[in-house]
């Protein structure tokens, strides 16, 4: 048996029962805090990264982590957004990318791609991103460049979401907020990103003001 068909079994007999209620609520509807877009790479593991339970994140995956520009084409990645923004009504939206990722490797080197048209063609939508960097990284080494194309690409991402209109809408009456967000896979650490500095910091440190706000309501509703 397939490692993953035993992961059923055991599903099935230990984890199921112990959240039953869980699972039978979820059973009535979804509410999600957020649309959750990262990369298709299997050692992305998103409910172990953010701590959430089933129901908590609508979840996009693909090659790069990638949000193609509005366009009246119809398409995954535009039909999901438009239902999670619209119907679902999701107050954030993550992109988050990811140390390690063969994506922006490939955007960085697409002379490697002559045998995968589909991929090169994808990954065309992180053309700006690698723009960016060859214009402003040409001192960095090749970790420093792939580095600042992982940043790039997540706030790429982010400019390309603001043209759905769903999104765009959303925004303009302060009903959503938009995170970007890179995840390092060796160390566990996840920086966010700051548009008043344009710079990437540690998530901690990014929300330190609503942990605190969300810490004293605790303290004030134990006291």
């Amino acid at each position: 048996m397939p490692h993953f068909a035993a992961g059923v079994v055991r599903f099935q007999t230990e984890v199921f029962p112990e959240k039953q209620e869980l699972f039978e609520s979820l059973a009535k509807g979804q509410s999600p805090e957020a649309l959750f877009i990262t990369c298709s790479d299997s050692r992305i593991e998103t409910a172990m990264i953010t701590q959430t339970d089933p129901g908590e994140l609508f979840i996009c995956r693909n090659a790069g982590n990638i949000v193609p520009p509005h366009t009246n084409h119809t398409g995954g990645m535009t039909a999901s957004i438009e239902f999670a923004v619209a119907a679902l009504k999701v107050p954030h939206i993550v992109i988050c990318g990811h140390t390690e990722c063969g994506a922006m490797k490939g955007a960085m080197n697409p002379e490697g791609l002559d045998g995968l048209p589909h991929v090169r063609e994808w990954l065309g939508y992180t053309r700006a991103a690698v723009e960016v960097v060859n214009h402003l990284g040409s001192n960095l080494d090749d970790a420093g460049k792939m580095q600042m194309l992982l940043e790039q690409n997540v706030i790429l991402q982010l400019n390309h979401l603001r043209t759905h209109p769903a999104v765009a809408a959303r925004l303009a009456a302060g009903e959503l907020q938009l995170h970007g967000w890179v995840y390092d896979i060796r160390t566990g650490d996840v920086t966010a990103y700051d548009d008043t500095t344009g710079k990437f910091v540690a998530v901690h440190e990014h929300y330190a003001s609503e942990m605190a706000a969300i810490a004293v309501a605790k303290h004030e509703c134990a006291a």
